[in-house]
């Protein structure tokens, strides 16, 4: 059981574009912490100031050193409250923050999720696949174990979901042609809830004209078809 008089961590879900998804308990939460614990303060502040919110925001991204996780676990031991956020989305997937939980799990600390916004979901739900069960592999590695974790997408029995940036998409769609992806679907999305969401369906080679004849800019999601029903 919690500790008496500990204060609460809430994972607060923040949009992935669009501010108003951000939900109505979210923002009632962000105004009511002690502190909000964030990947770039620049990009919580301009949330914040958007709703009009002045708090006191502490960073904790993925080479935060051990002094900061102490430090928010001794805040939540005196009793202050604090929001963790991603950047955009939920925190703990695709980015450091299920550290930190498991890490305030283990001093018996509340954590509550307040649930929003998901690149995750929201790409799934519009996919087309079957989504009862599916692989999600987050951030491919960019060199080592890269070709381990692109075989088993290929080979994977149920729906993958993967992210990736401007940067390696490219890069990504030539790979699952080279490896043999055949022509299974792929959807990739990009910049989800935003002014140029856009939303590619094809086989690999398809998709990637596609994005070639477009935008090749912001955050994408890529789902891909499961092994087994095209050859």
């Amino acid at each position: 059981m919690p500790l008496n008089n500990t204060g609460t961590l809430f994972v607060v879900a923040t949009p992935i574009g669009n501010l108003a998804d951000l939900s109505s308990r979210a923002l009632e939460t962000l105004k009511t912490v002690d502190y909000i614990a964030c990947e770039d303060t620049r990009v919580t502040s301009k949330l914040l100031s958007s709703y009009n919110i002045k708090k006191s925001l502490l960073t904790y991204f993925q080479h935060s050193r051990l002094s900061q996780v102490k430090k928010l676990i001794s805040l939540l031991e005196e009793g202050k409250n604090i929001a963790l956020v991603t950047d955009a989305g939920t925190p703990g997937l695709a980015d450091p923050g299920g550290r930190l939980i498991a890490d305030i799990l283990d001093k018996d600390i509340k954590v509550i999720p307040i649930p929003g916004p998901s690149a995750l979901a929201t790409a799934l739900s519009i996919s087309g696949m079957p989504v009862d069960e599916f692989h999600f592999f987050g951030f491919l590695p960019h060199k080592k174990g890269r070709q381990t974790k692109l075989y088993e997408v290929i080979d994977s029995l149920v729906t993958s979901v993967l992210y990736e940036s401007v940067h390696r998409i490219e890069k990504l769609l030539k790979q699952l042609t080279e490896y043999g992806i055949g022509r299974r679907e792929v959807v990739v999305c990009r910049e989800l809830t935003k002014k140029f969401e856009s939303v590619y369906r094809g086989n690999s080679e398809q998709v990637l004209r596609q994005l070639q004849a477009d935008q090749i800019k912001g955050e994408f999601v890529v789902i891909i078809e499961k092994n087994g029903k095209k050859k």
